[in-house]
């Protein structure tokens, strides 16, 4: 029996690779890096900054990589307000209430960039637990962050669903033994189903979701 729904945010919620590719093609360029849409794709997307920086910039000091990372998500915040969430998570969100299941979120993201973009989509209250991969010392694709989610749901692997736009989020969840949809907004679907989504949709408009989600 279904009794949590569990997402990510970056991609899941907010479609925020846009405006992340250009921040970081904008601040690569102060150390000579012109980056296209697939070395993003490919080097950056749905990844820890720290490491990203090491795997690009493998000449940066720790400090180096630490004061690019934190420039990086500043420029980003301050951007920010123009970010929409997906289309249909208020529909999902008004089912959840309506039957009375937990939400999670589990991400990547920065602690700063999770508290303002929960702001500006307006759901700084909607999730309980929020766990953040800085904060839990482990990331995605580890399976070892939504373990930790479902601790703090107390709830067993078969009782959740979880929403995931990237293969490290696919990788993590379906790791941790829950069901994962794909939402396709910044990967290619055929990407999301090799790392283990269950199905892979557009949006939470999809009427894939509504009938998995009224069958659950």
């Amino acid at each position: 029996m279904l009794t949590a729904i569990l997402f990510d945010l970056d991609g899941t919620l907010v479609n925020t690779d846009p405006l992340h590719y250009r921040v970081w093609k904008e601040v690569l360029k102060d150390y000579g890096l012109e980056i296209d849409q697939k070395f993003y794709d490919s080097r950056i997307s749905g990844g820890l900054n720290p490491l990203v920086i090491k795997d690009i910039l493998p000449e940066l000091s720790e400090t180096e990589n630490y004061q690019l990372a934190e420039y990086k998500e500043a420029r980003f915040r301050e951007l920010a307000s123009e970010l929409k969430p997906v289309a249909g998570w208020e529909r999902i969100l008004a089912w959840t209430e309506e039957f009375n299941l937990k939400r999670a979120l589990v991400t990547n993201a920065p602690p700063k960039n999770v508290e303002l973009m929960l702001s500006v989509l307006g759901l700084t209250e909607a999730f309980n637990p929020v766990v953040v991969a800085s904060n839990a010392g482990v990331s995605k694709p580890d399976p070892a962050l939504y373990r930790m989610a479902l601790n703090l749901l107390d709830i067993a692997p078969e009782q959740g669903l979880v929403f995931e736009d990237s293969p490290a989020g696919i990788r993590s969840a379906v790791g941790a033994g829950i069901l994962t949809i794909g939402i396709a907004s910044t990967h290619n679907p055929q990407a999301l189903l090799a790392a283990g989504a269950f199905n892979v949709v557009p949006d939470f408009t999809d009427e894939q979701v509504w009938n998995l989600l009224r069958g659950s």
